[in-house]
């Protein structure tokens, strides 16, 4: 891996292409994030870049109920992470990642990564927490078919059989039954980037990317190639 970026989720839109045809597009705030510390092989044992994306406040002020009295809200940033953060010269950042570089020693404390990294055309991997679904049933979950719907059905929705009652007397471990959906880490690769945006940041991505609204998405050069 060369290198990668982190990324909010803006939405989803579509362009026309020069030859007119329309192209869906996912919308990514990408960076800019800022590099915090350079792992080696001779300190930590092994080659990587932690980089830090979007400020935040490193202590949160409320009041209490009467308004006088001033409370540090707990959701700051902790005395290990300020000393991070002080040490590479940067800013309170809400999120914090590690990328294992190849050319990890390429890259100096305080250097700031922008959408620019990549170009149109570039192929990329996009990880995120993908969307909750609560609790849902088998049809939705895993695509299963429903059964008849008539009136001698005795079941319309339902999974249907989940094994042999004598033998094996049990129910398999992974055996697709209603349950807890998404809310899961997904990636999708070799995503084609549409459009760069450099001055705003912006990363047009073709397709869909996982995850909700605003949510971080992990943007990386694509390994699908490479295999």
């Amino acid at each position: 891996m060369k290198k990668a970026i982190l990324a909010t989720k803006v939405g989803m839109t579509q362009i026309f292409a020069e030859d007119g045809s329309l192209i869906p597009v996912t919308v990514l705030q990408a960076g800019p994030c800022y590099v915090t510390q350079v792992k080696t092989v001779d300190n930590d044992g092994y080659k990587a870049v932690q980089v830090g994306f979007e400020e935040k406040k490193e202590k949160i002020i409320n009041k209490d109920k009467a308004g006088k009295k001033e409370i540090a809200h707990r959701h700051g940033v902790n005395k290990a992470q300020q000393g991070l953060f002080k040490k590479a010269g940067v800013s309170a950042k809400r999120y914090l990642r590690e990328f294992r570089f190849e050319n990890a020693e390429e890259y100096t404390v305080a250097q700031e990564i922008k959408a620019d990294i990549f170009a149109e055309g570039d192929k990329i991997d996009a990880t995120a927490i993908s969307k909750g679904k609560g609790f849902q049933g088998a049809i939705k979950r895993h695509g299963q078919s429903r059964g008849p719907m008539a009136h001698g059905s005795k079941y319309h929705r339902h999974a249907g059989s989940n094994g042999a009652c004598s033998s094996p007397s049990r129910v398999f471990k992974g055996k697709h039954m209603p349950g807890h959906m998404g809310c899961v880490q997904i990636t999708v690769k070799n995503l084609e980037v549409v459009k760069v945006d450099a001055e705003k940041n912006l990363l047009l991505v073709k397709g869909a990317v996982p995850g909700a609204k605003k949510a971080l998405v992990t943007i990386k050069e694509t390994t699908k190639a490479e295999a």
